[in-house]
């Protein structure tokens, strides 16, 4: 019994069970208040524990904090992932994405005297070297002021 109950725990994704233990007696003295009982549903073991006032279970992933992702997209051309198959010898085909090639690069801005930071696709990169930044920016709506 004492080898089955090392390797419980409280935390768990286990939906478990709280009731007050079943007594023969009538009597309450029995029952400790500050005792609860966990039955779990896969090994039927019975544990006694002091309920705190701070749940035990670990946090749901939907209450932590979100984190800024940056999107596979370039900004200037607009490309974005391509969906295609993998095929194997056996002409198996499985479903892949062929992702953009983004660069995170600093180019010199004229009109503003200074290195703006971008993250473009190659192909972005290669149209600025030819157009210049401001007339790609402005034809792809980007304001440059703020980056």
């Amino acid at each position: 019994m004492a080898m089955a109950m090392a390797g419980c725990s409280l935390v768990s994704t286990f939906p478990l069970k709280l009731k007050p233990p079943k007594t023969k007696t009538s009597s309450s003295n029995l029952f400790h208040p500050e005792l609860a009982f966990v039955t779990s549903h896969l090994s039927g073991i019975k544990i006694s524990y002091h309920p705190s006032p701070t749940p035990l279970l670990a946090p749901s992933p939907k209450f932590l904090p979100l984190q800024p992702l940056a999107r596979r997209v370039c900004p200037f051309t607009g490309k974005k992932a391509n969906k295609a198959n993998k095929v194997s010898f056996s002409n198996h085909k499985t479903k892949k994405l062929q992702f953009v090639n983004l660069q995170y690069k600093r180019i010199w801005w004229e009109a503003g005297k200074r290195y703006v930071k971008l993250r473009l696709s190659t192909k972005a990169l290669k149209t600025i070297e030819k157009n210049g930044l401001d007339a790609v920016a402005k034809k792809a709506g980007i304001d440059l002021r703020k980056k």
